[in-house]
């Protein structure tokens, strides 16, 4: 009997990633194209479905089942991308449709922190978990919201953007449109922008021209005091914004992904502290905020993958 394999497949705005992922949530044969390389989405999934087959000629014994796509503005429903920001194919791209035409077998499109959220639950620390909450804190703050073990749709398809929950009226511009977004104030981005903020009104000089998360870090890890401030503030807002989406579903836990949580106790510390002064008591000592057990370098692979093991 042949064994089966799903192709995940990560589409960001700079790079596609893909592999092929066992129902253990083993990799096999990882690979990768410049997505501003393919002006026309065929184009790309001529490429990387050409590809996934010259891969599984390295698995003689397995057979290729199904593919997960993980990409921005995702729908689940529709298997579509619709008028994603970061990609330069513009309006509604059927996708899943593409692959499986492709590639004849069924292929299944998510947004991309959902797809990391049922790779949380199915690979990593929400196993046995049916009700939490999946934070992803880099560029941009994405969410997927599991409850009763299904991910949170809505009618749409788009539910669960916690990232644009507006925390302060009339306050940073988003790249939605509107303002106050929670992205713009907890995300990468956001984390420099607050820096930026915090030293501009500080005597502090000597600093490089371009600062990213990365720059605050080291510099809050050497003891400096307003990158320190700045994980405090950003912490802080997260967790009052976390206290109040818990009202909703009632999760076990909430898991924060991405490169501003590998910050560690610089942002995990004021995150909690905030939370536990918030939220409502009858939630008090009840969920756990947890870093993810996701592999970073494989979470958007796994993720795509496990809507079809799923």
């Amino acid at each position: 009997m042949m064994r089966k394999l799903v192709a995940g497949i990560d589409i960001g705005g700079t790079n596609v990633f893909f592999a092929l992922v066992d129902a253990e949530g083993n990799i096999f044969s990882k690979s990768s194209v410049r997505t501003k390389d393919f002006p026309e989405p065929q184009q790309l999934v001529d490429e990387v479905s050409s590809q996934i087959l010259s891969l599984m000629k390295n698995h003689p014994d397995h057979e290729l089942s199904g593919v997960g796509i993980g990409a921005p503005n995702g729908n689940f429903f529709n298997g579509t991308i619709e008028f994603a920001p970061n990609l330069n194919w513009k309006g509604i791209i059927p996708l899943a449709k593409y692959f499986e035409e492709k590639l004849n077998c069924k292929a299944i499109l998510n947004n991309d922190a959902n797809a990391a959220a049922l790779g949380e639950m199915i690979f990593g620390g929400a196993k046995g978990m049916k009700d939490f909450i999946f934070i992803t804190l880099g560029t941009g703050l994405g969410s997927g919201i599991v409850v009763n073990g299904e991910i949170v749709y809505g009618h749409d398809g788009f539910a669960g953007e916690i990232g644009h929950v507006m925390v302060e009226r009339n306050g940073r511009p988003c790249g939605c449109g509107r303002k106050g977004c929670l992205e713009t104030y907890c995300s990468a981005t956001g984390i420099v922008k607050t820096y930026l903020e915090i030293i501009s009104q500080s005597e502090i000089t000597n600093h490089k021209s371009e600062i990213d998360a990365r720059y605050i870090f080291e510099k809050a890890h050497h003891g400096e005091q307003a990158a320190i401030d700045s994980f405090n503030f950003t912490g802080d807002l997260l967790g009052y914004a976390l206290a109040n989406s818990v009202a909703y579903t009632s999760p076990e836990a909430i898991f924060l992904f991405g490169g501003l949580a590998q910050a560690g106790d610089l942002i995990f510390k004021p995150t909690i502290e905030s939370f536990e002064r918030n939220v409502l008591n009858i939630y008090k000592g009840k969920v756990k905020i947890l870093p993810s057990r996701l592999n970073e370098t494989d979470a958007a692979i796994l993720g795509a993958a496990a809507p079809v093991w799923k």
